[in-house]
């Protein structure tokens, strides 16, 4: 009699990971079936070649150019704009070498956008930084990218914008002079992730759909900046204006540390690279969504810092624990409490779509057996990577526990500036060692040769101001090669077991089933 686990397609495909040992010797995840003398006959058609009128179970391509753009500018339009612009007038000095910092910091997003457009275009995986370092170097290095991404950059950025959302949102209630209290804004920052993870569950055109709506909104929200800014320009009031570069700073250590500022603010150009599985025609609609996306947004924050500063004062801002806000009440009036609105809007957005680039790099880390295999796992009904969507949310909720905002700054734009380092080393080692790959998109050689001169003096000089977080986070990524050995090399049977369990558990819980391979 047949073995019931494998009486269909989608069954087998459930209870993977729980297969019996094969009396063969042959691997247990192969189909096998036993006659009635026990004999154990092998069916090579069982999940090779299931029945067509079923579709595959794994990651659909349903994002256009317009979702693609609508993820770059929901992720890039965050918190950022919002916070930073204190943080770079303080190390910068001068009105006039805070711009410079944005506008040289937006080019330098782009030169890093095209670097990782042919890396995406020619290793066309879900995953972004971490499957093109794997491809490059190999699984350790691979492992540490995920490992600094899953434990300090991805929940640091996330935590920031749930922090920066609930500020916001309180804001309007309290009076300017207070701020709104600890436990309040930890607790809806809190509420926040959990009901953004809830909206990617049900599915990637429901997340994305909400990532359009929020990419306009935050867009909107900035054009009212921009636009009451220039009206008050339009009036004569050009008195802040007058010396630009009155006071700026010379050293290279604070410029480093300003760029920190501006780097999270554009933080997000390379987010489409998590999701080129999903991206429909990427060779054509990956370099078109991120100059498209690139360009609008260098554009909207050079126009909102100049509103800014014809605006208010340099002692303002720097004052200011919530540029926009204070922006909004001078403007506006009574009517302020709808830039605050807006920030909270902004923010959300940024956090969702995080949410969707981070999952899916969890989901390709386990894809090749470095995290727990149960985050491969996709509902059969939404095609969404639940246990993966799930996963994302741990680590940012023990992070709002982190009294200074700062802080988590400084550890998430040191990691996201290592990655990109070993991103582009990958790109070079590449051409070096094959030449003749197929690139749909190749960049100019100095492209990738700037930018690694530009990551390598954005992440030593900061080192003076910022000991502490920078030798903090070193210290995280270093512990990475000793949690890749206990887990790549050291099989504890305990732990695997406790894995297999968690997965079966999953499947039955989230209705869910290992992805399959679709071309």
């Amino acid at each position: 009699m047949d073995n019931p686990a494998f009486d269909n397609t989608e069954k087998s495909a459930s209870y993977q990971t729980s297969l019996p040992p094969r009396k063969d010797g042959r691997p247990s995840s192969e189909p096998q079936n036993v006659d009635s003398q026990g004999t154990t006959v092998t069916s090579k058609k069982v999940l090779t070649q299931p029945d067509t009128s079923t579709p595959l179970v794994g990651l659909k391509k349903e994002l256009s150019l317009w979702n693609g753009v609508g993820i770059i500018i929901g992720i890039i339009i965050g918190s950022g704009i919002f916070v930073s612009p204190g943080n770079v007038l303080r190390n910068t000095g001068s009105v006039g070498m805070s711009l410079i910092v944005w506008v040289g910091t937006g080019l330098m997003s782009i030169v890093g956008a095209l670097c990782y457009a042919e890396l995406g275009t020619m290793i066309p995986k879900s995953g972004g930084a971490y499957a093109y370092v794997l491809e490059a170097f190999g699984p350790v290095p691979a492992f540490l990218i995920l490992w600094i991404h899953i434990t300090i950059q991805r929940p640091s950025a996330r935590s920031i914008n749930a922090l920066t959302f609930a500020t916001y949102l309180l804001q309007p209630t309290f009076p300017s002079c207070m701020v709104p209290p600890y436990a309040a804004v930890r607790l809806i920052a809190a509420a926040l992730l959990f009901i953004i993870t809830y909206i990617n569950c049900a599915g990637i055109k429901f997340g994305t759909r909400v990532q359009d709506s929020f990419a306009v909104l935050k867009i909107a929200s900035l054009v009212v900046i921009v636009v009451a800014g220039f009206y008050h320009l339009a009036t004569g009031h050009t008195e802040n204006l007058q010396d630009l570069m009155a006071g700026t700073v010379d050293s290279p250590s604070s410029i480093a540390t300003a760029l920190y500022s501006t780097l999270f603010a554009y933080s997000g150009w390379n987010s489409l690279n998590g999701l080129t599985e999903e991206l429909k025609d990427p060779f054509r609609n990956f370099p078109k969504a991120i100059a498209i996306s690139l360009g609008t947004v260098i554009i909207i924050y050079t126009l909102t810092n100049i509103a800014y500063f014809v605006v208010l004062t340099p002692e303002e801002i720097l004052a200011s624990s919530a540029v926009a806000v204070t922006f909004g009440s001078r403007m506006l009036g009574f009517l302020g409490w709808i830039i605050s609105l807006f920030v909270a809007c902004s923010t959300f957005g940024n956090c969702n779509g995080n949410v969707i680039t981070q999952s899916r790099l969890h989901f390709a880390g386990a894809r090749e057996g470095q995290l727990p295999s149960c985050l491969t796992l996709v509902n059969v009904k939404r095609f969404t990577p639940i246990p993966a969507i799930i996963s994302v949310d741990i680590i940012p909720l023990i992070m709002l526990l982190v009294p200074e905002m700062s802080s988590l700054l400084a550890y998430t734009s040191f990691t996201r500036n290592l990655t990109d380092f070993l991103c582009v080393l990958a790109l070079l080692w590449l051409r070096y060692k094959e030449p003749d790959r197929h690139r749909p998109i190749k960049v100019w050689l100095g492209f990738p040769i700037l930018f690694l001169g530009l990551t390598i003096f954005v992440a030593l000089f900061p080192v003076i101001q910022r000991p502490i977080e920078i030798g903090v986070a070193t210290g995280v990524f270093l512990c990475g090669l000793i949690v890749y050995y206990l887990t790549q090399h050291l099989k504890f049977k305990v732990v695997n077991d406790a894995m297999d369990k968690l997965t079966y558990l999953c499947q039955i819980l989230l209705v869910s089933v290992q992805a399959e391979k679709i071309d």
